[in-house]
């Protein structure tokens, strides 16, 4: 297994234009901020950049825009899973023509599949491409798990799986994958209030959409883990969770987009049907945003 991508990654919000099209300069904007941090690679299209409410040609818009303001500072995640084996063959090999570092592979969650179906589409997806490929657990929303024996078997059957974001939610699921399956697969934790836990008990990284408002904070606690300053990470994590607790308490992808606009990096509203946020929680934003002292609008 490679252990090349390892550290905070940043599920980057999607912004637009009042007419809904792609803010391009905006998105540029929001992935130099990341990389500015310190991050160690940014992710394109991911649920907190809305997948599910672009076209397949936004996406790759999107991707392809990503890739070339990184410019090879840091990797680029590119997500291109759908909800057809074809569609995902199609978007994965347009990306790696791009230049994406890595592609991952939300499972079809328009008609639930059983896990066997599942299986079958992430080996022949994951086999149209020569690069490294992230499995994407969210069972939450695509009706399927994928358990730790599972990404085993497909981590040792398929060369280029080598991770795995794991945003299932369940703490037991992500222990075995971080402490019994490293040989084999890296494992980014996908739910951002076990960040500062996945990362003390030895998880590859991180995939975080809170990292779009607070990225400065999150590295921060992502180092000193990593020097083993366990008390100043733990100070500092406990600072922060305030933020990420505010952010996750409502919804998400308006609340990361609010966390933006306060900084004074307005990224549009989410494409409707969703909304964005009421008054109420955007001022809970602000106020746990000015308790970490970070500077709001």
């Amino acid at each position: 297994m490679s252990n090349d991508l390892r550290g905070v990654l940043t599920a980057l919000s999607t912004p637009f234009n009042q007419d809904e099209s792609i803010d391009i300069d905006t998105l540029r904007r929001i992935v130099d901020r990341s990389i500015d941090a310190g991050v160690d690679g940014v992710v394109a299209a991911g649920s907190t950049g809305e997948v599910g409410a672009l076209s397949s040609e936004e996406r790759l818009l999107l991707i392809d825009t990503v890739i070339k303001q990184a410019n090879g500072r840091v990797p680029v995640i590119a997500n291109t899973g759908a909800t057809s084996t074809a569609e995902a063959i199609r978007l994965s090999q347009a990306a790696e023509k791009s230049g994406a570092d890595v592609l991952m592979l939300i499972t079809p969650y328009y008609e639930p599949l059983t896990l066997e179906e599942t299986v079958a589409y992430i080996k022949d997806v994951a086999r149209s491409v020569d690069l490294p490929v992230m499995l994407y657990n969210i069972p939450a929303v695509t009706g399927v798990n994928l358990d730790p024996a599972t990404v085993r078997a497909l981590a040792e059957e398929v060369d280029n799986i080598r991770y795995i974001k794991d945003s299932s939610a369940n703490w037991e699921q992500a222990l075995q994958l971080i402490h019994h399956h490293a040989d084999v697969i890296g494992t980014f934790i996908g739910w951002d209030v076990y960040l500062y836990s996945a990362l003390v008990e030895g998880a590859a990284g991180v995939m975080a959409g809170t990292a779009n408002v607070v990225p400065d904070e999150i590295v921060a606690v992502s180092r000193l883990i990593a020097e083993g300053n366990l008390t100043g990470a733990r100070e500092l994590w406990k600072q922060l969770y305030p933020v990420i607790d505010a952010l996750l308490s409502v919804p998400f992808i308006p609340a990361v987009k609010a966390g933006l606009s306060l900084q004074g990096l307005p990224a549009g509203s989410p494409r409707r049907p969703t909304a964005d946020l009421n008054a109420e929680d955007q001022a809970r934003i602000r106020q746990a945003l000015s308790a970490l002292n970070v500077k709001v609008g």
